[in-house]
């Protein structure tokens, strides 16, 4: 916007209309200036015409412009001036000598002043004066060299006046900054930003709030680090807040960084008002704008649809969280209303994130600021937030399960992303949270090996009570299985108190020959206190895990150690103890329901095969059915736990009994193979049932031989133990999608010639069997070679006619009446049978063997990350089986469901024996366990930082920084040469000046004769 006055307008009648112009018809014909009236500037938008009654008189609009930008200075930005003040800058670009007057009122006015130098007139004028005023020099040869100045400058001009505004404007010259054109033109928002700084001339930091918010919207970190912070403002937190807030909002991670080192807490600042502010600014078509608008829809009352989005709240977010992870693995933003009446028992501490169960706000906002940094990290997560988020997760605890919360989200959250750029974001960063959390764990297992596995095993209150093996597994961290570390841990758990080396023969005799436990052949792990170092994860010394003797109070995690639960015998000696060592060992319950499960195969197929007859079942036949019915209590069982048990509780207090059906039961079939034994268990009940069904019996006898290939086909499970079968079925099953995907195109193709050679080879066909047997069945035999030529080539068949109508038609060789085929167009026919055999045998057999090869190529070179992944689901599944293998394994059940009973009876709490994998420690303990790994976090965070400084890209960077610095002070050295240069010449013609005046004096008589006396002797003073 320009302001002009409306006494110097050239055809200002033009723009005089009663009714309003809008815009405005200016007609510019580009006329000389007569010095009295001057066009309008076409390069602006808009004009203020100030009218001051006088005519062809410059400067009589100086009083509104000075006033009118002091009105703005005084507005805020945002709607009802919530925003900040807006920043007034004068730019003076060139300029005569009234320029000087406009500049010096807005110095009084506190208004800063930027100077393009080398654009001439006013502005090289002050800029040159300003230099001068910094160089150091006495004031009178100043003084003389501004008034050298403003008279080259502005020869028509007052140089008293004129210096006069000078000398005030300079008393204020802190309001002056010089922009040069050689700073560049990225330099400009730097030198304004600058500008704005330099006017405040405070040490208040009240007064630098609106410098600081402009910055953080600029992105300037250099210059709010460099002009804001460097010591001589004094900040609070609650300056910086508003900043903080706009920098979240605006994804200004460096911002972040900064003002939280500055002394900003976190903890006062993210109020439950903030945070619905942070998940409001979600954009309105993003993903996780749908899921909260689903999810406040959802959980409140039903609201029509075209209902405006409601703002999200802390309980939607939580909700968000459920739907996407699970009731068990998402973190604790409560939706429920009423308090849990488990919360303070065992382990559970406060959480410190969002939960609705407060009564107030007030109490909201108290257990909010327990764990600020978690809070954010799901805000940046869900938002997408890449940098955000990695700041926030170093930031704070619970650092190696955050990490693998954190991975298991994101890929949630990219399975479900329409936007393919949003999803392969997600995935980055994604991966980049696994190699952090891969990276920090191996930090934590190189320090002690002990606390690492115990971190493995901890409960994590904030994700659910979920611990990292868990979060790993959901997240298909396969990397974080593959350390050394995790698959310690394994190894331990998949022996038990028996020692990993081992030999696998000796633990084959001992099983089939259970005296020689009592021998040396079975080495156990010895430990100079057992009571205490019996379990490396569960450690349960005092320090650690319990309060009070070890013998008083026995930690229900040891008490899942028992074999069927049986008590503990202190007493007994370390040989009789071999005993529940050894068979409740996982490895030993892995090999005896091999053996078992085996044993079932050879008894189903022998009944199959010899004993099945129609009449009443056999011994052997009901064994059978009695096998069978222990399976299935045995998934009876481990649907009603969840699967593995402890997946499905809600926490430390209540069980997994507690736990809703739906959610122990949507655990359970989360597993592929538990789908399988269903199956197979449903199939043999369906063929059971049939077989003593008078009438039925071949249906049954039918059903259970299929039953028998799945019954078979789940020995597959067996082999993901071994290092090289377990991989293998990986890719077995990837290849099941490859076929899929090739048995559609196959298909498509296999109809199309199907039908095209039936319609030619046989019009007249009615017989609807025979029919499909030709579409379908034959191309599929011809693909594998089975080429009935004698049926499709007219060549080799006999000439007759077949029909009753006229036609031609022939009969295969040895083929009955009424099999004719049409002669018609049987040279088709062949060349279809080429193209078929073609596209079939050459193009989608290639693609199928190209697919399988890349499965296989993909899989194979990472075969070590799946087995060891497939390790874990296989140890933890057999560490929380019973010892017995079926048909052996209902006494186990029967003893289960025995003191289940007994503890409802009696109103005791739930049994503990699910409690497996998982560790709830004491507050103490877990105090110094988090504070152990967030040492460990410093020391890979400050590792990884002298890393990347020292990696070729950061010394490429710093190279390329002092390159610049290099050519700056060139580029100064070259000012000084050039001024060198002309005070070299200045010398130069003051000597022949002073040479011609003293030649003239010489030659005068007003000089005595002689020479000059000679110069003093210069030497030391004695």
């Amino acid at each position: 916007m320009g302001v002009a006055p409306w006494g110097v307008v050239r055809n200002r009648d033009a723009l005089t209309n009663p009714k309003g112009s809008f815009p405005a018809t200016y007609p510019w014909r580009g006329d000389r200036e007569d010095g009295v009236q001057f066009p309008l500037d076409y390069n602006y938008s808009a004009f203020f015409l100030v009218d001051d009654g006088t005519h062809g008189r410059l400067g009589g609009e100086n009083r509104f412009r000075l006033r009118f930008e002091s009105y703005i200075a005084q507005q805020k930005t945002g709607v009802g001036g919530t925003g900040i003040d807006i920043p007034v800058l004068l730019l003076l670009i060139d300029g005569d000598e009234k320029m000087l007057k406009r500049i010096e009122n807005a110095t009084q006015a506190q208004l800063p002043c930027l100077l393009v130098a080398g654009s001439g007139g006013a502005a090289d004028c002050l800029a040159e004066i300003l230099e001068d005023t910094v160089a150091p020099g006495r004031g009178e040869s100043k003084r003389g060299e501004a008034w050298d100045r403003i008279k080259r400058f502005f020869p028509r001009g007052d140089p008293e006046v004129l210096q006069a505004q000078v000398e005030r404007i300079m008393t204020r010259k802190e309001l002056l900054t010089v922009y040069s054109s050689e700073d560049g033109p990225e330099e400009f928002e730097t030198i304004v930003l600058k500008a704005l700084v330099k006017a405040c001339g405070s040490s208040e930091a009240s007064a630098y709030l609106d410098e600081l918010r402009l910055a953080v919207a600029w992105n300037r970190v250099d210059i709010a680090q460099s002009e804001l912070f460097r010591g001589d403002i004094e900040w609070r937190s609650v300056h910086l807040e508003a900043s903080l807030m706009d920098a979240l909002l605006n994804d200004r991670p460096e911002f972040v960084r900064l003002l939280i080192s500055h002394g900003l807490s976190v903890g006062h600042f993210l109020t439950p008002a903030r945070l619905t502010q942070l998940y409001s600014a979600a954009p309105p078509n993003s993903l996780i704008r749908s899921l909260l608008d689903q999810a406040s829809h959802g959980t409140g009352t039903k609201s029509p649809v075209f209902k405006s989005p409601a703002e999200p709240r802390p309980p939607d977010v939580g909700q968000v969280l459920r739907m996407l992870l699970g009731e068990t693995r998402a973190p604790r933003y409560s939706a429920g209303g009423a308090g849990d009446p488990h919360q303070g028992q065992g382990c559970r501490e406060s959480v410190g994130l969002l939960s609705d169960r407060a009564p107030s706000e007030l109490m909201l906002d108290a257990i909010l600021g327990q764990a600020p940094w978690s809070d954010l990290l799901l805000w940046a997560l869900l938002l997408n937030r890449a940098q955000m988020a990695v700041y926030f997760w170093e930031m704070g605890s619970n650092a190696v399960a955050s990490a693998l919360g954190a991975c298991l989200l994101l890929r949630v959250l990219a399975r479900l992303e329409s936007e393919a750029e949003e999803a392969a974001r997600r995935k980055d960063l994604a991966a980049k949270f696994e190699g952090l959390g891969v990276d920090l764990f191996g930090e934590c297992y190189r320090s002690s090996e002990k606390r690492a596995a115990r971190l493995l095993l901890r409960r994590c209150p904030l994700w659910g009570d979920a611990t990292c093996l868990q979060l790993a597994m959901q997240a298909d961290a396969r990397a974080f299985f593959a350390q050394d570390g995790v698959q310690s841990l394994l190894t331990q758990k998949w022996w038990g108190e028996m020692d990993s080396t081992t030999p696998i023969w000796a633990l084959v005799l001992a099983f089939f020959c259970p005296p020689l436990i009592y021998t040396n052949l079975i080495t156990f792990r010895k430990s100079e206190d057992e009571s205490v170092q019996k379990d490396l994860a569960f450690d349960i010394d005092r320090g650690l895990n319990g309060e009070g003797p070890v013998g008083l109070a026995e930690p229900r995690e040891k008490k899942a150690m028992r074999v069927l639960g049986q008590p503990r015998r202190r007493g007994c000696p370390p040989r009789l103890r071999r005993w529940p060592q050894f068979w409740g060992a996982p490895v030993t319950a892995f090999m005896g329901n091999v053996v078992s499960y085996l044993l079932f195969l050879l008894l189903f197929a022998w009944v199959l095969i010899v004993d099945f007859q129609p009449g009443a079942p056999s011994a052997l036949e009901l064994l059978l059915y009695f096998w069978a019915f222990t399976l299935l209590c045995e998934e009876f069982r481990q649907g009603l736990g969840g699967g593995w048990g402890s997946l499905a509780t809600r926490g430390p207090g209540p069980g997994p009994q507690q736990a809703p059906l739906r959610r122990r039961l949507s655990f359970y079939l989360a597993d592929t193979w538990n789908q399988c034994d269903l199956v197979a268990l449903t199939c043999f009940l369906l063929g059971v049932g049939c077989r003593l069904t008078p009438g039925l019996y071949d249906l049954g006898r039918t059903v259970l031989c299929l039953d028998f290939m799945v019954f078979t086909l789940r020995l597959l499970h067996i082999f993901t133990v071994n290092k090289q079968l377990g991989p293998k079925i990986v890719i077995v099953n990837k290849m099941m999608k490859d076929v899929f995907f090739f048995l559609f195109f196959l298909g498509v193709w296999l109809v199309a010639y199907g039908v095209a050679t039936e319609g030619l080879l046989r019009p007249r066909d009615r017989d609807l069997p025979n029919v499909l047997r030709r579409v379908f069945y034959r191309p599929y035999l011809q693909i594998f070679g089975q080429i009935p030529q004698e049926d499709m080539d007219v060549a080799l068949m006999e000439h007759a006619n077949c029909s009753s109508e006229h036609g031609f038609w022939a009969r295969p060789p040895g083929a009955q009446a009424g099999s004719c085929v049409s002669l018609y167009a049987n040279w088709l026919v062949v060349l279809l049978l080429i193209i078929f055999l073609l596209v079939a045998n050459i193009l989608l057999l290639n693609l199928l063997i190209a697919m399988f090869s890349d499965t296989f190529g993909k899989v194979q070179g990472n075969s070590d990350l799946y087995w060891k992944a497939q390790r874990y689901s296989l140890i933890r599944e057999f560490h929380s089986r019973p010892a017995l293998a079926p048909p052996l394994i209902i006494i186990s059940h029967v003893r289960l469901l025995i003191r289940q009973l007994r503890r409802r009876r009696s109103r005791l709490p739930p049994s503990p024996v699910v409690e497996h994998f998982r560790v709830c420690l004491s507050k103490e303990a877990e105090r110094r366990l988090l504070t152990w790994e967030s040492v460990q976090k410093e020391n890979f965070l400050l590792a990884r930082a002298r890393d990347k400084r020292e990696s070729d890209s950061e010394r490429l960077k710093r190279t390329a920084q002092k390159v610049d610095t290099a050519l700056k002070q060139l580029r100064r050295i070259r000012e000084y040469e050039q001024r060198l240069k002309g005070l070299e010449q200045e010398v130069q013609h003051c000597s022949r000046v002073l040479g011609w005046v003293a030649d003239a004096l010489s030659r005068s008589t007003l000089l005595p004769p002689g020479g000059p006396p000679p110069p003093a002797p210069s030497g030391p003073k004695d």
